[in-house]
């Protein structure tokens, strides 16, 4: 085995070995401890909930930057290795830093003066290295708050801590599957939320709108959420995940409220790329082919959860054959229904628009949904009057390979 190998294996070995009694605190020193041997040294930049600038883990590292206009920004929003060999410092390497597909942040890794930043050795290494303090993170944040404190630019409202301890993470692929989101406003969210789950060739996803904007409309959302998943992890089909979901909210509805959620639960075989959908009162997806808008699922389904004594006929699932490539894009009200202040909504049609001009520019889902949230915003001045969230699905696709950097 080559030397070099040998070297790394040491840093990646130390790494581990030294995190089992580890808090979040000492997480850079543990860095700078495995990494010193090889010669490099470490910068750990963890992406807001906002997804607007990446902010350093250590100290002393110096100011955030900017995802829009930085080196690291770029390596960020593409998912790209990016080198910056400036004249008189030694060259550098900014890594996006995944779990998975999930965007943590990215990696400022200083390299020997001698080294070369465009070998594909070398920064397979760094890429690996990464990857390892992505899954750090990920582990130490659960009981720690020092990451989450670095991720927030703006305290979160009671229920918005409730619901982001809720979600799955905002991106998620395999093979056959890529599935993005993204909510506004991140700290102040209260009746949105998003669900998702992915096995024996089945994927789940599932979007949800509460009534109102404040911990009550979070409390619906996150009894909707738990209900639907408690049902789906018992093997229950969506008729009797919504049933669940419905029966919970009303059982504990308060009184003299009238609480509600709005959701679409929808199944998709990955093998056939059939979609299974229950529609329970929320603005219909759109099924997305070659840039056009080809079906709106807009099948007759039941009413809102915890309106459920409404419905007078059994709930109706509706079906829709895929096409490989085929994209599907889960929406709330609040992204279509945003009004400028001359009272313009943003609508369908313009977020139909925005997210095939960025798929067809080449970036990655999550990178598109990202832009999209910052053009609704934009379009109401930065201040949402109701929740926005976006769920994107795509069927048997190629475009797994946008969200991992090539070496």
């Amino acid at each position: 085995m080559p030397e070099e190998d040998r070297s790394w294996q040491a840093v990646f070995a130390r790494l581990l070995n030294q995190s089992h009694l580890a808090t979040a605190g000492d997480l850079v020193r543990i860095i700078d401890d495995a990494t010193a041997p090889v010669g490099v040294s470490v910068e750990l930049y963890l992406i807001d909930l906002g997804l607007r600038e990446l902010h350093p883990v250590r100290r002393d590292a110096g100011p955030s930057l900017s995802v829009e206009a930085t080196l690291a920004g770029l390596a960020f929003a593409r998912s790209e290795i990016a080198v910056s060999a400036a004249e008189g410092e030694s060259p550098h390497l900014w890594v996006p830093v995944l779990d998975g597909t999930e965007r943590l942040g990215v990696a400022r890794i200083d390299l020997p003066g001698d080294a070369d930043p465009h070998d594909r050795v070398l920064r397979g290494y760094c890429w690996a290295l990464a990857g390892q303090l992505a899954h750090l993170v990920l582990s130490k944040q659960l009981y720690s708050d020092l990451f989450h404190r670095v991720r927030r630019t703006r305290p979160l409202s009671v229920a918005a801590e409730l619901l982001w301890q809720l979600l799955p993470p905002k991106v998620f692929a395999t093979e056959q599957v890529v599935i993005a989101a993204a909510m506004e406003p991140y700290d102040q969210v209260g009746g949105d939320g998003y669900d998702y789950a992915v096995d024996d060739g089945c994927a789940y996803v599932a979007i949800f709108d509460s009534m109102g904007h404040d911990l009550h409309a979070g409390l619906t959302t996150s009894i909707a959420l738990a209900a639907t998943r408690n049902a789906r992890r018992a093997g229950a089909d969506l008729v009797a995940a919504a049933g669940l979901a419905d029966d919970t909210i009303t059982a504990h509805r308060p009184v003299d409220a009238f609480t509600y959620a709005t959701a679409f639960l929808a199944h998709l075989d990955l093998g056939t790329g059939e979609l299974s959908y229950l529609n329970a009162g929320h603005p219909p997806p759109v099924v997305l082919r070659d840039g056009q808008v080809v079906r709106t699922l807009d099948s007759p389904g039941r009413a809102a959860l915890g309106l459920g004594e409404m419905d007078t006929t059994k709930p109706q699932v509706g079906r829709e054959q895929l096409q490989p490539g085929d994209r599907v894009l889960f929406y709330s009200d609040g992204v279509v229904e945003a009004r400028d202040p001359h009272g313009e909504f943003f609508g369908l049609d313009r977020l139909v628009d925005l997210t095939e001009r960025h798929e067809q520019a080449g970036l990655p889902a999550p990178e598109t949904l990202r832009r999209v949230v910052r053009a609704v915003l934009d379009h109401q001045h930065g201040h949402l009057q109701d929740d926005a969230t976006l769920l994107l699905l795509e069927w048997t696709t190629t475009d797994q390979f946008t969200l991992l950097p090539a070496l």
